[in-house]
């Protein structure tokens, strides 16, 4: 296996980039006096703040949990424009609008605590220090803003944790030539033994009279495939053969088992003169639906997975580090499971990566809002396609899941505004990627679904077997509890799609944490058997596709982790391996 890439975005990489988390200046805004009396063209800062790490966490020097609606970020740049070169700097999330000042002049506005963004800060960069300079406003009171857990309150409770406000996810600057590579998209085709390549060109490569893109494709090393293609204008779509591997478990296939990837380098000549050099890699798989069956790879495939909710205790959301994120991938691997739903938030650019590198198949979500409105509904989408358009090359990606348990269309079974909302995200998802399956939403009320999902924390045996062993019992018991949300809108109905239990277990059992839930289960035994009960009924069911067991690690206001919060083990890992892997 090739040793990790260390860049903030590995899928998309240039030798020539500077990383900007560390220790900024930061201040306050509670009276949001800072406009009024123009801090965007500096300010005397009332902290040091550590970035990527939001205020309310431990790990940003700052901890400090009372809300405010306006804080201000700043920071010197030590870079000069120079002829031919763009200086881009990349935020992959702030949370939740963002301005952004360089010397004093507006360069953009961002809306959105998931989404990620950049500027062109070339024209800005006047001086050899330059100060860079961030409003970010965020809200308690809109529960329309899409911000997945995060409460709307100031102390976290039941299932909701503490929220955020700022920069909380990387920050770099990347240098470029004017003529350059913008965008990549890669889609594998194992059918046909080949890789879609589409680039799209700067401006300025676009009104060049020509110009050449070499390609080379390499694995472990050893060079796949090279060619060059005559290119003009903005757009370039091509395939490349790929004939070194077959069907019969030999071959170089990506899987969960086969981590497989192609590292692949792209070089941009113009006038005979190489302008720019971008690195990426893919993995050659296939996700598709067969007979009502899941399949990876044209087989069938039983997605064991577990629920991650990402947060760290000195940390929120952010991770501690790319060793913490690896960490978490390793245990999930090492517990037996072959993939993860990366809860109620968009996942990370080095997540995904670790997720490709290690063989994790993921459900990417969207972090939802609470409830519903047109704005949010407009945000939505606009985020949405940026998560859409960052995880396209992930070969960890198998399924899009915009919208879960109705969160931000609560209204759904009733109103049909919300089940075009939902109807909306599924098919522009389609419009865009159908190489995977799409959600509508995961759970329960679903309208058009390619998979049928199930969320049911139900623990009795004998009544599991019996809601297990037909799809028509599932829909029936809805499943089992009184008050339980109808499994489909009206007008929608099953239809021969997978059928997976996307959240279930959740047993509560405390190990080394005070926090105010009953527990389960009192000792590591019980604990262990009670998991085994659950799972052999979905192992052994008739009609599943695959689970995903809630959770992997405790938060600040649950004990159902697998792990404590602090990632240590609740039970032998080879006693749940041998409970959650898909071969036991």
């Amino acid at each position: 296996m090739a040793q990790l890439i260390k860049h903030p975005n590995p899928q998309f990489r240039r030798t020539s980039w500077t990383d900007l988390n560390g220790t900024w200046d930061f201040r306050f805004d509670l009276l949001r006096e800072g406009l009024l009396q123009e801090w965007n063209k500096g300010f005397k800062p009332t902290h040091k703040i550590e970035v990527p790490f939001v205020y309310q966490s431990e790990r940003s020097g700052i901890h400090e949990t009372t809300f405010c609606p306006v804080v201000w970020y700043q920071r010197t740049l030590n870079k000069k424009a120079v002829n031919d070169q763009r200086n881009i700097i990349h935020f992959e999330a702030v949370d939740y609008r963002t301005t952004v000042w360089v010397n004093g002049a507006y360069v953009g506005k961002h809306v959105g605590g998931n989404s990620r963004f950049s500027f062109d800060l070339t024209s800005f960069l006047t001086e050899e220090e330059n100060l860079l300079v961030l409003r970010v406003e965020d809200s308690l009171e809109d529960m329309t803003i899409p911000r997945g857990k995060q409460y709307w309150k100031e102390t976290a409770e039941v299932m909701w944790f503490t929220q955020m406000t700022g920069i909380w996810r990387d920050v770099w600057l990347e240098d470029k030539n004017l003529y350059s590579v913008e965008t990549i998209r890669l889609t594998p085709d194992i059918d046909k033994k080949e890789v879609e390549v589409e680039l799209h060109f700067s401006e300025e490569a676009a009104l060049s009279d020509s110009f050449t893109l070499t390609l080379e494709l390499t694995l472990d090393d050893r060079i796949i495939a090279k060619e060059s293609h005559w290119a003009r204008g903005k757009y370039l779509k091509f395939c490349v053969g790929i004939d070194d591997f077959n069907d019969h478990g030999l071959g170089n296939w990506w899987s969960p088992e086969h981590p497989n990837l192609y590292d692949l380098k792209l070089e941009l000549d113009v006038d005979n003169q190489l302008v720019d050099t971008v690195y990426s890699y893919f993995g050659m798989r296939k996700i598709s639906i067969e007979n009502n069956k899941f399949c990876l790879n044209n087989r069938p495939y039983f997605f064991s997975s577990v629920l991650d909710q990402g947060y760290f205790p000195d940390s929120i959301l952010t991770a501690p580090s790319l060793e913490a994120l690896e960490n978490d991938i390793q245990w999930i691997k090492k517990l037996g499971f072959n993939g993860v739903r990366k809860h109620m938030m968009s996942s990370e650019n080095n997540y995904l990566y670790l997720c490709d590198y290690y063989g994790l198949l993921v459900w990417s979500e969207m972090a939802a809002a609470y409830d519903y409105s047109e704005e949010y509904a407009y945000q939505m989408v606009d985020e949405w396609k940026v998560v859409l358009q960052q995880g396209y090359n992930h070969p960890c990606i198998a399924a899009w899941v915009p919208l879960n348990e109705s969160w931000g269309v609560p209204d759904i079974y009733h109103s049909k505004k919300q089940q075009a909302h939902a109807q909306t995200l599924y098919y522009l998802t389609k419009s865009v990627d159908d190489t995977r399956p799409v959600i509508s939403n995961d759970g329960w009320e679903h309208c058009q679904s390619d998979l049928f999902t199930v969320h049911d924390y139900s623990s009795d045996e004998i009544s599991l077997a019996e809601r297990y062993s037909s799809v028509d019992k599932i829909i029936a018991d809805m499943p089992g509890l009184c008050g339980r949300k109808f499994l489909f809108c009206p007008g929608y109905k099953y239809e021969g799609q997978p059928v997976m239990c996307t959240e279930m277990g959740g047993i509560n059992y405390r190990l080394g944490l005070g926090m105010n839930v009953e527990p389960n289960v009192s000792n590591e035994e019980d604990f262990v058997e009670e998991i085994r009960k659950v799972i052999n009924i979905y192992k052994q069911s008739p009609i599943i596709e695959g689970f995903c067991y809630t959770q992997l690690t405790d938060t600040e206001t649950e004990i159902c982790g697998l792990l404590t919060w602090d990632r240590e083990p609740k039970a032998s890992a080879e006693k749940l391996n041998a409970i959650f892997s898909p071969d036991q």
